[in-house]
């Protein structure tokens, strides 16, 4: 069965679907957008789309149901990237950042201190805007990918 890339759509920058949209069509791969709003998507037999009802980790949890081992999942949810690492997929952030098995525990850690911190009400900042290098890593990321799997 062909390698397949999901993409937690809800949160994924525009810029990085439009180099997804343009992937897929270029090297006939299935992208699949998983969100739980509407989705505008040009026509493409490579392109789908999966609504998801929304709640709190619906599209996470659909997602890591239907993965399979060596598909690419899109996303910078780093508990969903652990649970997809853990199926055998290989995942990736919208800024070019490659999660792995040596990897997403420290992230994990690095994310729930986060969590701990706000809750106790300490003020921190969103992550800074999608940089034109985050953008090259990603496309590099993810033409590697497309190439090892093709």
């Amino acid at each position: 069965m062909s390698k397949q890339i999901w993409v937690d759509a809800d949160a994924c920058p525009v810029v990085i679907k439009e180099m997804l949209f343009r992937a897929a069509v270029r090297s006939s791969t299935t992208v699949t957008l998983v969100a739980n709003q509407y989705m505008k998507t040009p026509p493409s037999p490579f392109i789908k789309k999966l609504q998801v009802s929304s709640g709190f980790d619906i599209a996470d949890n659909e997602i890591v149901k239907r993965v399979n081992e060596g598909d690419l999942v899109i996303t910078s949810d780093i508990p969903l990237a652990d649970e997809v690492i853990e199926k055998g997929c290989v995942a990736l952030s919208s800024r070019g950042e490659l999660f792995t098995k040596e990897n997403i525990k420290s992230r994990l850690n690095i994310r729930d201190f986060m969590d701990t911190m706000r809750a106790s009400g300490v003020q921190t900042s969103g992550p800074p805007p999608l940089s034109q290098s985050d953008k090259q890593q990603f496309a590099n990321q993810l033409d590697s990918w497309i190439t090892r799997n093709k």
